[in-house]
């Protein structure tokens, strides 16, 4: 019954990422924590883990067909993802979970308000 939940949880947060185009960690790490009991650093982990199979990749090519992907920018940024995602990997270790999730928050925070005060 629970990977039922899981299954929900993802077709949500999949619904969300190809119809807004926000990552799925905005909605699956605090459903992950609030829901399931979670504790941030193992949200983080088991987000980061199912983005090794192309998730996105169903949508991105829908997105490719209209037009809408620009494949050298997302190659870049891909590396660059690659490095920093293992660098903030090793220094997240290091931190408490509250300054963790308190950090989660306010880049949450800063990121709506961004959008909702803009022209």
């Amino acid at each position: 019954m629970l990977q039922l939940a899981y299954v929900i949880l993802g077709v949500l947060a999949g619904f969300l990422s190809g119809l807004l185009g926000i990552g799925g960690g905005v909605v699956l790490i605090p459903a992950l924590i609030f829901i399931f009991g979670l504790t941030q650093l193992q949200a983080q982990g088991t987000t980061l883990a199912l983005m090794i199979p192309p998730i996105g990749l169903l949508a991105a090519i829908r997105y490719y067909q209209s037009g809408n992907v620009k494949l050298e920018m997302a190659a870049f940024i891909c590396l660059g993802f690659l490095a920093g995602g293992l660098l903030g990997a090793n220094l997240v270790h290091n931190l408490p979970e509250p300054v963790i999730r308190k950090t989660f928050a306010i880049f949450l925070l800063l990121i709506s308000l961004r959008m909702l005060l803009a022209k």
